[in-house]
């Protein structure tokens, strides 16, 4: 009997890591994203949950590129930056950027077109809203 046991404990711990890794396969593309501050020709971020990173690929259009340029010089008007993701909730988080003390993180909810920024300073948190992007697709990877 109790080999029994062992191995349905086993599968059921294959079938939930199975699973789970299904679940985590997806990837959520957003596209066409309208940054309240600055001005885009492209602007979208892909995330890719199975990886756990975001991909943010996007150009500058010529006014916001040479407000950047002017106090940085390494500022390029096309770029790509990529971030480790993680789950919090139904809320997607990337990594913390910043120190202990102060903080910010972008911050997606499933299923919306709209991209927040957290920031966090001495333990006091704020969230605001600082993108809407026109086209979000979910998709699961295929291998």
């Amino acid at each position: 009997m109790k080999d029994n046991r062992f191995f349905y404990f086993i599968f059921l711990i294959s079938f939930l890591i199975f699973k789970s890794s299904l679940v985590s396969s997806e990837i959520i593309e957003l596209s066409s994203c309208e940054n309240n501050k600055d001005g885009f020709l492209k602007n979208e971020y892909i995330l890719d949950l199975e990886k756990q990173t975001m991909t943010r690929n996007y150009v500058y259009n010529e006014k916001t590129y040479q407000k950047y340029r002017l106090t940085d010089l390494s500022t390029k008007k096309r770029n790509t930056l990529e971030s480790f993701i993680y789950l919090e909730g139904e809320n997607i988080l990337t990594d913390k950027m910043g120190y202990p003390q102060f903080y910010t993180q972008l911050l997606f909810k499933k299923d919306t077109p709209d991209i927040y920024i957290k920031t966090v300073i001495n333990g006091e948190e704020g969230v605001s809203k600082m993108s809407t992007c026109k086209n979000i697709e979910r998709y699961k990877k295929e291998s």
